[in-house]
This record gives C-alpha cells, sequence and structure tokens, in this order.
C-alpha cells in the first residue's frame, strides 16, 4: 500500500483527476484546503489516496502503517463532518452543485473510515473469505457479537452471491439486508394461550446458575396475572439438592397464592401432577447441574417416564454471557432429553448476541423467552427476532 497525492484548484477538480487515472475504487486517506481562493488567485486542494503496491511484501510493520493511516483519516473526516468547520472551509464563491458534490464526497470518506476500521479489525482475525470492502464493517460486527464463523463466513457468502449490486453502494443498505436475511434464520416460539381443557407441562433444565428459579416464578406470575386471560398455575420443584432454591420457590408461590409441590424421586413425580391437574399450567423446577454430569441429566430423563395427563415440554434454560462453544457443549448433552425450546437469560449482562443466533442456527430449536433481568415479574419477554438481532449489528467498532 502506497500514498499518492493528488492537488487542483477545486476538490471536486482533484478529485474528478484521481477518478480518471484510479477509477472509483480508490480509498481516500485525507483531503484538505491548502490555499483559500481569492479574486487574483485560484484556490488549492489537496487529496491523499492510498493505492496497491503489488510488489510490496506484507509484514508485521504493515499493521502500524494502516492503524496509523486509520487515525490521520479519522482526524480529517472528523473535522470534515462538523457542520461548521464546513462552512468555514467552503469559499464563498464554490457554486451550489459544487457544495452538493463536496457533502456527498464527506459521506463517501465516512463510508471508506468504516470500512477502514473493519479492514484494520480483521488483520487479526484472518477469515478464508475474500470479502469485498464495502461488507467489511458488518462482517467486523458480527463477528464481535460471537457469532460463529462458519456461520458467519456462509451467511456473508450467500449475501454478497445474492445482494443487488446497486445496493452496495450504502452500508446502511448493506446493514439492513443483511439484518433481513438474519432475521429469516431465527427460529421463534410464539407464545400462545391454552384454552380449556387443554393443559400445559413445562419442565426448566440447564446449568447451575442459569436462573431456572427466578425465570420459573416470573412465567408463574405471567400465567397467572398478565396474560388476558387469568390463568390457573402449580409450580413442582425437583431441585430438593439446594434447601436455598427451595425456600425462594415457595417463597415466590405463597406471594402469588400458587400451589406448590415438593418432589424427591420419579414415583412421587406422577402423586404431584395429578395433585395440581386442576392447573392450566404446570411448571418444574429442577436441579441445577454441569452438563458433565450425566448422572443427574439421566435421572432427570427418568422422571419423564412416568404417566401423565399431558405431554412434558422440555425448555433449556442458558445464559447469554456464555460463550457459543459452551453453549454448544451443553445443549448436546442436555440433548439426551428431548428439548422443546430454548430460553435465554441473563441478557441485561451483555450486548453482544452472536453467540445465542449460532447456537439457535446449530440446533433449529425455537427460542421463547428473553429473562433481562432480575425483577420479577417485570424482567421477562417473548422472545423475538428483533431484539437478538440488535445486540448483534446495532453497535459501533471500536
Amino acid at each position: 500500500m502506497k500514498l499518492k497525492t493528488y492537488t487542483a484548484p477545486t476538490y471536486t477538480e482533484a478529485l474528478n483527476k484521481i477518478k480518471q487515472e484510479l477509477g472509483d475504487d480508490v480509498v481516500i486517506v485525507s483531503s484538505k484546503e491548502i490555499k483559500r481562493k481569492t479574486l487574483s488567485s485560484p484556490g488549492l486542494y489537496e487529496i491523499v489516496v492510498a493505492i496497491e503496491d503489488e510488489k510490496s511484501i506484507k509484514k508485521a510493520s504493515e499493521d502500524e502503517d494502516v492503524l496509523l493511516k486509520l487515525s490521520t483519516a479519522a482526524k480529517e473526516i472528523n473535522s470534515l463532518s462538523k457542520k461548521n468547520e464546513i462552512k468555514e472551509k467552503i469559499p464563498v464563491s464554490i457554486k451550489n452543485d459544487e457544495i452538493k458534490a463536496l457533502k456527498e464526497e464527506i459521506s463517501k470518506i465516512a463510508d471508506t473510515l468504516k470500512y477502514l476500521q473493519a479492514t484494520v479489525w480483521d488483520i487479526t482475525n484472518k477469515t478464508e473469505l475474500e470479502l469485498p470492502p464495502e461488507f467489511s464493517e458488518i462482517y467486523a460486527l458480527a463477528k464481535a457479537s460471537g457469532m460463529a464463523s462458519k456461520h458467519l463466513d456462509e451467511i456473508m457468502r450467500l449475501t454478497i452471491k445474492y445482494m443487488p449490486l446497486k445496493m452496495r453502494k450504502n452500508r446502511n443498505a448493506i446493514k439492513r439486508y443483511f439484518h433481513t436475511l438474519l432475521k429469516k434464520m431465527i427460529p421463534i416460539r410464539i407464545e400462545r394461550e391454552i384454552k380449556p381443557p387443554h393443559k400445559k407441562i413445562l419442565m426448566f433444565v440447564g446449568p447451575t446458575g442459569v436462573g431456572k428459579t427466578t425465570t420459573i416464578a416470573k412465567l408463574a406470575a405471567r400465567y397467572a396475572y398478565k396474560l388476558s386471560t387469568r390463568h390457573k398455575v402449580g409450580i413442582i420443584t425437583l431441585d430438593t439438592y439446594r434447601i436455598g432454591a427451595v425456600e425462594q420457590l415457595m417463597t415466590y408461590a405463597k406471594m402469588m397464592r400458587l400451589p406448590i409441590e415438593t418432589v424427591v424421586d420419579p414415583s412421587d413425580f406422577e402423586e404431584a401432577l395429578n395433585a395440581l391437574r386442576h392447573n392450566d399450567y404446570i411448571l418444574i423446577d429442577t436441579v441445577g447441574s454441569s452438563q458433565h454430569d450425566k448422572e443427574k441429566i439421566e435421572k432427570l430423563s427418568s422422571f419423564l417416564k412416568v404417566n401423565t395427563f399431558a405431554e412434558i415440554n422440555i425448555n433449556l434454560v442458558l445464559s447469554a454471557i456464555t460463550k457459543y462453544e459452551d453453549l454448544i457443549d451443553i445443549y448436546n448433552n442436555f440433548s439426551i432429553l428431548p428439548i422443546d425450546t430454548l430460553i435465554f437469560t441473563k441478557l441485561d449482562e451483555t450486548r453482544s448476541y452472536g453467540n445465542m443466533f449460532s447456537l439457535l442456527l446449530d440446533t433449529k430449536k425455537p427460542v421463547s423467552y428473553y429473562s433481562i433481568g432480575q425483577e420479577v415479574p417485570d424482567d421477562l419477554m417473548e422472545a423475538n427476532a428483533e431484539y437478538l438481532l440488535r445486540g448483534i449489528l446495532e453497535k459501533e467498532l471500536n
């Protein structure tokens, strides 16, 4: 990469020189007015561009050079993008069409800065994907969100292949296209209230500390008090290992005036279900365990073998702050149970949601609820694709 400087009496003339010699794909590093136009002498503008040097050999020091150029460009962009400063730099005698052209070029420079940022970011995050510069920003955002590379690279290949060429000139258009594509890939379980005589039994499983008990309390309050119909809700706890968890759930049940049963063995489970069969919803709390504790997970499986009056839906509860590789590991080990849907907790503790997107893409299991805080019952929401995508695409690169 080498720098070349062009000068001309006006910014537009300098830009036309560059386009005639190098085409439209050149990267502008900086631009400035060297001399103001007066009645007796023309003005002078300078534009510095970066040109690929095919003979140069890439070295580690190139990273520092790019960062230095980026810093210089950033300072130039920031000064150009301030409206008052722009007014001061534009001579009164410049025609309206030149002012318009200048503003358009400033916008293009801002976009170029975004692409440069993403390119610098990708220097230490190599990918085999041949990425056009206009897609660099969106790629960097998705990668930084924790999305798995295998998913991101394949999605980018499809985007590059099928996206209309006319949309590629605008980074906002690229982001909207990518947003629409990702949205269609997120499986959502729509909440549907049950109606008598139907019953719904929901069992919640997952690792220790993800917030199963609090999530159950939120759902119990939601079904009993917050939906269009006030439903009858019963609770069963299988988590007798932790006295604190049992007491916590009993406290919630007492506050909401809901029946609760404590079960130790599978032989007691059927009896507890029958004791609560008059309820519309029955929510079952389970002991949290490491995904590698197969004995505990298999014991949960034994509870599913009892005779029931309604199907038991298994909800795997996962923390949003868990990295993608661990989410997959947890899912694979808990999948000896017939997992029906996923629930993500602690979304308020992170703004990087790419890990959850990749898990949904891998498992094809729908997500039903997000837990977004500790408050019961308020900090629970129905899952939707938009909320997840905000944590992937609506961030600025550092």
